[in-house]
């Protein structure tokens, strides 16, 4: 088995070219070590189904191209044709209906900028190694999505009194492995949002991602968007909304994305993964990297808390003794990741240890140590970044 520091070496040399920076700026695709190629391509966590990490040693574009954009799937991808396909729209409401993509479209739409991320991303990170995928930094990416507010479907269906949820449910299905036994069959997969979160007029059924249709692997022909919320929550390849009056008690909601939640008094409980938390993360330098002495080097990244915004992002080169405020980038919106970077003029040779640390507009702090009652989800503690300079 690897161990952490392994993962991480090989990261690093997987970008030997995610070099120092002038002041301000972030390096272009032809400086990422990649000539004559526009972006590099993702990095393979699982196939079959397929499971694709953004390179973000690569970070440049404040909106992931498309072809970099990660990629999550549970099960295969299912085929659907756009022209037959259609959503069913039922349960706890007054008047159930199906709608096809074109009549979907004639509803006002929204284009709106939003970040996703796996409440997985990060996970190789943790000690001891979960049995969950290993992302290392790239189970997250920020995208332009348009499509119609859900609200828009649900004021159309009326919900009754005493909904409460909104189910989710994709065309993607498979079984699961043990403890479960095979005669559980197959399952969807689905998750639940709260009635609120659902009539958010921010929460989207998609069917464009930066300005062109879905493509296969990122949910055509129509997803979920719910923004500020982790991305198991944005439902891919759309089969039905189902208004519920009782907690959604599936598989996804109440075993896989869950952390322990321990009130003052009274039993601890599993509850369902939803808000993101505050986040940064270094892009360059790597992990492992060497740095040439007596050159500046500047220390590039994003940070992110769902619908709060960045309002600071501190860093420290010596290993958490010390923080100086970074640079944040002028593009700042709920939702969305910013950009930062730091000018790190004087590196000591030696070995190195630099750190960043969030700060959003509720006022929440990235925190330094790692929570264990997350389990394997929601990896937004403080991330060491060891460098040598030589």
């Amino acid at each position: 088995m690897l161990s952490r520091r392994s993962l991480l070496k090989s990261a690093a040399l997987a970008w030997p070219a995610a070099a120092s920076l002038s002041a301000g700026r972030f390096l272009n695709a032809e400086e990422t070590g990649t000539p004559g190629v526009s972006f590099p391509g993702l990095i393979t966590r699982q196939r079959n189904p397929d499971n694709l990490e953004f390179p973000f040693a690569t970070l440049s574009d404040w909106k992931t191209p498309t072809p970099q954009f990660f990629v999550r799937s549970h099960f295969n991808v299912p085929q659907l044709q756009a022209d037959e396909w259609s959503l069913r729209v039922e349960g706890h409401v007054e008047q159930p209906f199906d709608i096809n993509l074109r009549e979907l479209q004639h509803f006002q739409s929204a284009t709106q900028t939003t970040l996703l991320e796996c409440a997985g991303n990060g996970r190789v990170y943790l000690s001891p190694l979960q049995a969950g995928l290993r992302w290392e930094q790239g189970g997250v990416s920020n995208a332009d999505w348009t499509g119609t507010p859900l609200a828009a479907l649900l004021e159309r269906a009326k919900p009754k009194t005493g909904a409460i949820e909104v189910i989710l449910e994709g065309h993607d299905k498979g079984r699961i492995g043990p403890p479960n036994p095979p005669s559980a069959g197959e399952i969807p997969f689905a998750r639940s949002v709260s009635l609120a979160k659902a009539s958010d007029p921010h929460t989207l059924l998609a069917w464009q991602m930066n300005g062109e249709d879905l493509t296969a692997a990122h949910g055509a022909p129509l997803r979920a968007i719910v923004p500020g919320w982790y991305g198991m929550a944005s439902i891919k390849w759309l089969k039905r909304i189902i208004v519920t009056d009782r907690p959604f008690d599936g598989y996804f909601q109440t075993f896989n994305y869950t952390v322990w939640n321990r009130p003052e008094h009274g039993l601890a409980t599993l509850t369902p993964v939803t808000e993101i938390d505050v986040k940064s993360q270094i892009a360059r330098p790597v992990a492992y990297q060497t740095i040439p002495a007596g050159r500046p080097v500047t220390i590039v990244g994003a940070a992110w808390a769902g619908e709060p915004t960045i309002e600071k992002v501190e860093i420290s080169t010596d290993g958490g003794k010390s923080w100086s405020p970074a640079t944040l980038g002028e593009q700042s919106q709920p939702y969305a990741w910013r950009f930062f970077h730091f000018d790190w003029t004087n590196p000591a040779r030696g070995e190195q240890t630099l750190m960043s640390r969030a700060t959003d507009s509720r006022g929440r702090v990235q925190a330094m140590q790692r929570d264990e009652d997350r389990r394997d989800a929601m990896v937004t503690h403080v991330q060491p970044v060891p460098v040598s300079v030589r």
